[in-house]
């Protein structure tokens, strides 16, 4: 029996969870504690950082404490501790791995640092018990990426942003329309009542044999969109939302088929290759109904984790802990780890110009 205790504060998150695995058995969530930080930053339309990092501050020993409890462990029953070390806001990193070095070092547990990616790279086999290798892509509102994942620590960047990440350009737009934040699910809810061919955005990057993404130009043309029409009334902003969100729909169908096609030519022994989806934008109704018909065209398994481990917590972080624990790759130097506010999960591929540059988990 292995049992971790996660903690996650790389954005405006704070999180703690247990996560167990049993020799021959599945992995089991024994808890998972999630304080959310919307209603303190509402108010700005997007993270402030500084405020953020007060209420990790603030929240994570309560919330620890709390995991602990609902799991019906106590410390001395847990086997390592696992936190997220970046990406993300370093001031919550600080918070989170500090606590994280507290706890394991007052206990004498083994500390895990963790990279806030691979927690979501390796959550589909915590839920599904997915066999390496497949593909991951990752759509949230620090990062858009393709990765092909070939084991625990074994990544490979296939595509990614050259501008802004995809969540990152659903909240920009939101803020230019005066929707609330969060922005993605209120674009969404407003796109439900829109036409989407009154407005023809750009399909960024849509047919271009380099295989990565790019969505700056698309959030300059709903600028643009917003101004000709201004002052917006509820059924201008509906149709910009409509028209966005299909665009981005487009986009990302264009760029996953591509990645599904060298996938078939790469990895042809492999029976069911799958495609695992991860971050907040996989949420998104429209975008996922595209991409489930993708994968079923091109005979992928289409896996998506349940809403509430795709975005930021803490089980996916005990979880990749778990992982890292089995393949013997914890580090024994953990407690000498400095947080990484930009950590690649892929070190080797060449960064791509303009990539990595913005959001809050570059």
């Amino acid at each position: 029996m292995i049992r971790v205790l996660g903690i996650e504060t790389s954005c405006d998150e704070t999180a703690a969870s247990v996560v167990a695995l049993e020799a021959g058995k599945k992995p089991v969530i024994l808890s998972s504690t999630v304080f959310s930080q919307i209603e303190e930053h509402a108010a700005f339309g997007g993270v402030v950082p500084e405020i953020a990092a007060r209420a990790h501050v603030e929240a994570l020993d309560g919330i620890v404490e709390a995991a602990l409890e609902d799991s019906g462990l106590s410390l001395a029953d847990i086997d390592a501790v696992a936190a997220t070390a970046g990406p993300g806001l370093v001031g919550g990193l600080i918070v989170g791995l500090m606590t994280a070095k507290a706890i394991a070092a007052s206990s004498g547990k083994p500390l895990i640092a963790i990279n806030h990616l691979e927690g979501h790279a390796l959550t589909a086999r915590l839920t599904d018990g997915l066999e390496f290798p497949y593909l991951l892509l990752l759509v949230s509102g620090g990062h858009t990426q393709i990765v092909l994942v070939r084991g625990v620590g074994d990544y490979q960047r296939w595509a990614t942003t050259i501008d802004d990440a995809l969540g990152e350009a659903f909240d920009k737009t939101a803020k230019m329309l005066a929707l609330p934040y969060p922005g993605g699910p209120n674009v969404e809810k407003a796109a439900q009542s829109g036409d989407a061919t009154r407005f023809v955005f750009p399909r960024p990057m849509k047919g271009s044999a380099q295989p990565d993404f790019s969505f700056s130009g698309l959030k300059t043309s709903v600028r643009q969109a917003a101004t000709s029409v201004a002052p917006l009334s509820d059924q201008d902003v509906a149709d910009i939302c409509a028209s966005f969100q299909t665009a981005v729909t487009d986009t990302l169908g264009d760029r996953v088929k591509r990645a599904l096609a060298r996938f078939r030519a790469e990895y042809s022994h492999v029976a069911t290759p799958a495609l695992v989806v991860a971050g907040g934008v996989a949420a998104n109704k429209q975008i996922r109904a595209c991409l489930e018909a993708l994968c079923a065209e091109n005979g992928f398994s289409f896996i998506a984790p349940p809403m509430w481990l795709c975005t930021d917590n803490a089980a996916m972080i005990a979880w990749a802990g778990i992982e890292r624990l089995r393949a013997g790759l914890a580090e024994p130097d953990a407690f000498d780890f400095v947080p990484r506010s930009r950590w690649p999960l892929d070190s080797v591929s060449a960064p791509v110009v303009g990539s990595g540059r913005r959001g809050a988990k570059a």
